[in-house]
């Protein structure tokens, strides 16, 4: 008779599973790991409802994005306005381009103390504090009159209180979705699109009809209501997931798959703010109107909200991190090979259009291509340790291109090349970590392969034997890392 192995229950009982699972509890096992398929069944593992009451919180943070980086958008608007007509005695091309870098480069420094005070307070009272910052911005600057007033209001206090609504609420919409995650966080993130699309319009038509100040007084009494609505209806399930909101999780720098998720995005950022804010102008330099230009920034925000849901649904049937990558690399190449020759209106709106699709792939991918990378509960922890790396892109991106413009002929030629290359250097980053990705899928099949083939032979995973598996896995060679930047995997 056959006597089963210390420690390891006999297989030919119905019950084998369950005594597997009441060993790891109770700590009868003494293998020195517990093996990985037993904490799977001892652990309460959460199933999102992939849709139900998450398509209600889609609609609101996609309202929120509007609201918020939707407003944002518009800045192309203002600066064509304040480059145009001189609104700030002594400020420079520069002043006004730190204003709107500034914007974006504040909510990102806060992602740490808005991740804190999630954790603390939970995501209502975070939304409700971005509300009055943003509020108190807009008011703030309708009655600037020196540069450094807009920098304090424009700049630092509107940019506090989208931070504040926007780390609130990116996290939530992933919580809600398995199957349809990537299209779902793709239709929030096309909110800011149609909020720019709305926003570039009703910006440029304000300023005109009722001056620059009612403009920003009439922008913060809508943004306040619609944004204290979308607050109350929103939703979080971070308790049945069991999100890790920890500010600044240095564990995460040790891991290269992260590291070249921060590369993807900084050099996303790096191309996406020149084009966000430069095109309006750049419509200026080469002959077309105020209005003109307010129309093809309103295009490129059209492109963005109409091409972010079919990012996401493609990337739910073609790979998450497949598409990120492809569609980054198509913004550099539509930079480098239209815009550089795009002297028409009609070509600058064709333009716009097109490269709205991919310009904002980062903004549409980046919750489910964090999950994918880092896993859902320390996908909180990642995006705050991400927004605080983006904030230097953010801030420099378009100093950097006015700086790059000349004086004669084509003006924004080497902004132009800057920002096709910026989004190509981001697109081999995803490539990499597309690599990374597929290496690891093929690691957890040899791992499973071999422990079935254990378990058929009627004998369980030897600890060390798994443990010498799991390094073995670790260590693959420089060609079988390499296969994974070419073999057709979707991932």
């Amino acid at each position: 008779m056959k006597v089963p192995k210390l420690g390891k229950p006999d297989r030919q009982g119905p019950g084998t599973e369950r005594t597997m699972s009441t060993e790891s509890k109770t700590g009868h096992n003494h293998d020195p790991e517990p093996r990985q398929e037993d904490v799977t069944n001892a652990a309460d593992v959460d199933v999102p409802p992939d849709g139900g009451y998450g398509w209600v919180c889609v609609a609101a943070v996609a309202i929120i994005n509007g609201h918020t980086w939707g407003v944002n958008s518009s800045y192309g608007v203002f600066l064509s306005h304040y480059l145009e007509d001189s609104m700030f005695p002594g400020a420079t091309p520069l002043d006004y381009a730190f204003v709107g870098g500034l914007s974006i480069s504040m909510a990102l420094i806060l992602a740490p103390v808005a991740t804190i005070c999630v954790r603390k307070y939970g995501t209502r009272p975070t939304l409700s504090i971005g509300i009055l910052l943003q509020t108190a911005g807009l008011l703030g600057a309708s009655w600037a009159t020196q540069t450094w007033h807009l920098f304090l209001s424009q700049g630092v206090g509107f940019g506090l209180g989208m931070g504040f609504l926007f780390v609130a609420s990116v996290g939530i919409v992933p919580q809600w979705f398995s199957k349809h995650q990537s299209f779902a966080n793709s239709i929030a993130a096309a909110g800011s699109g149609i909020g720019g699309l709305m926003y570039s319009l009703a910006t440029g038509a304000m300023i005109k009809s009722i001056g620059l100040d009612w403009a920003f007084r009439v922008l913060a009494i809508v943004t306040f209501v619609v944004n204290t609505i979308c607050t109350i209806i929103v939703r979080d399930r971070n308790k049945a997931v069991g999100s890790i909101h920890i500010a600044f999780d240095v564990r995460l720098f040790k891991r290269v798959e992260f590291l070249l998720l921060l590369g993807w995005g900084f050099f996303s950022m790096l191309g996406y703010i020149v084009l966000l804010f430069s095109l309006p102008n750049y419509a200026r330099s080469v002959g077309l109107s105020a209005k003109q230009g307010s129309v093809v920034g309103a295009v490129l925000n059209l492109g963005q909200g109409l091409g972010r849901p079919f990012v996401g649904y493609f990337s739910d049937a073609f790979g998450r991190i497949n598409m990120a990558g492809s569609c980054t690399f198509l913004a550099g190449l539509f930079c480098l090979v239209i815009w550089i020759f795009a002297k028409s209106y009609g070509v600058l709106v064709f333009f716009a259009l097109l490269v709205g699709t991919v310009s904002g792939t980062f903004w549409a991918t980046i919750g489910p291509v964090g999950a994918e990378v880092v896993g859902i509960r320390l996908l909180p922890s990642a995006l705050s340790i991400m927004w605080l790396a983006l904030a230097l892109p953010c801030t420099f991106s378009e100093p950097i291109a006015l700086e790059l413009r000349t004086t004669t002929g084509s003006i924004y030629l080497h902004a132009q090349i800057f920002t096709g290359f910026m989004y190509i250097g981001a697109a081999v980053c995803a490539w990499f970590l597309r690599a990374w990705k597929v290496r690891e899928l093929e690691g957890l099949a040899a791992n499973k392969e071999a422990r079935e083939r254990e378990i058929r032979d009627d004998d369980a995973v030897p600890r060390d034997g798994g443990d010498g598996l799991e390094r073995h896995v670790s260590r693959v060679s420089t060609l079988q890392a390499a296969k994974g930047l070419w073999s057709w995997q979707r991932v």
